[in-house]
């Protein structure tokens, strides 16, 4: 049986920002992640978008922890040398009868602190990507995109730099609360028993199961899980834009909107469907759709320029969804467990507001 100080449960984004802000307080700290590497899971299957934290509705966690880490994330971009642009991001409206839509977003945005917004005519948006069909346009200066692995490279980096230990392979079978703590079974080729004063359960899709493993842990405590599946689509061709894109918001989501990687590569999506188990593969079939939505504000887009991309899965803690379900971070005065806390429904903006999440942790405890 080891005793550490604190165990954190997944190796993606979250767990690594946490690990590492305890570890820079001071903290022993040892990770534990079920897959052979870290960032397999939700923190792999991303746009990689910096969020200005424009879309969230006021007053949730969720939009203060976006904000904040916004301006972590680029403050430890360029401190650790890890790949990023504030590319900005046009917030369009194709038509007339959109516009008083996207007045209420700048609304919204100003509302969350996000106050540097610009509105553009929309000649003003086609000076600026001409391939661009518009009304109006917001243009967010600060939104971004990241090297999300080197991102959690960098994280994890400088968590073991000051003592951390991560343990790949090693998922946790069992848990036990008691008086003093939490002590946790691990599985892999070498199980092992842990016993820690405090464990943070950032097992993102998994988070539900690790709860439900912990004996002593009220099962009403642990909220439903509901996988929201996002299909993706990449660009075939060079794509004429070089800043990111986003219609009026759809119903359940953000609408299909384009995301470009630091190498230029366009992509559009998402999607969202609700799937009943983890599936990645993305259905060519679903494409014509896409040519749709993506032709309201791109209209030259050539036929058969859309090809497959990757597929993510949201561990969402409602349905159906969209932006309106906040983060929910419980700690003992939730559940009554002492030393555990757990981490649901953590999905975008997770990867803005990972280093927020992680101080506001190690603040709290």
């Amino acid at each position: 049986m080891d005793a550490v100080e604190c165990l954190v449960i997944g190796a993606g984004v979250i767990g690594l920002a946490i690990a590492r802000a305890l570890a820079r307080a001071g903290r022993e700290v040892v990770v534990v992640e079920a897959e052979d590497a870290i960032g397999t899971g939700v923190s792999s299957r991303n746009s990689e978008v910096i969020h200005a934290g424009v879309y969230y509705p006021t007053g949730l966690a969720k939009t203060r922890l976006c904000v904040e880490g916004k301006e972590m994330l680029y403050r430890f971009c360029r401190e650790y040398g890890v790949q990023h642009r504030r590319s900005g991001k046009l917030i369009v409206a194709a038509d007339e009868n959109e516009i008083a839509k996207l007045a209420a977003l700048e609304a919204q945005a100003k509302a969350n602190g996000v106050d540097d917004l610009l509105w553009l005519s929309g000649a003003e948006a086609r000076a600026l990507e001409p391939a661009l069909r518009a009304n109006r346009a917001l243009l967010s200066p600060s939104t971004g995109i990241v090297d999300s692995h080197a991102f959690m490279l960098a994280l994890r980096g400088d968590a073991e730099a000051h003592g951390a230990m991560i343990a790949l392979a090693t998922p946790v079978v069992s848990g036990r609360a008691h008086g003093a703590g939490v002590a946790i079974d691990t599985g892999g080729a070498e199980p092992m028993r842990f016993t820690a004063t405090l464990v943070v359960n950032a097992a993102g899709l998994d988070a539900q199961s690790v709860a439900r493993a912990i004996d002593g842990l009220p099962a009403d405590k642990i909220p439903p899980l509901f996988l929201a599946k996002g299909n993706y689509f990449s660009l075939a061709v060079r794509s004429p834009f070089s800043r990111l894109v986003y219609p009026m918001p759809a119903p359940g989501g953000l609408g299909v909107h384009l995301t470009l990687d630091l190498a230029g590569q366009a992509r559009f999506g998402p999607d969202v469907e609700w799937v009943e188990t983890i599936d990645y593969d993305v259905d060519p079939r679903r494409a014509e759709s896409f040519y749709a939505a993506i032709r309201t504000y791109w209209p030259d887009l050539p036929d058969g320029a859309l090809q497959p991309g990757y597929a993510g899965i949201r561990p969402k803690i409602a349905r159906p969804g969209g932006s309106s379900t906040d983060f929910l971070i419980q700690t003992e005065r939730d559940h009554g467990v002492r030393g555990l806390v757990n981490l649901f429904g953590i999905e975008s903006p997770g990867l803005t507001a990972s280093l927020a999440i992680a101080e506001e942790i190690a603040k709290r405890l």
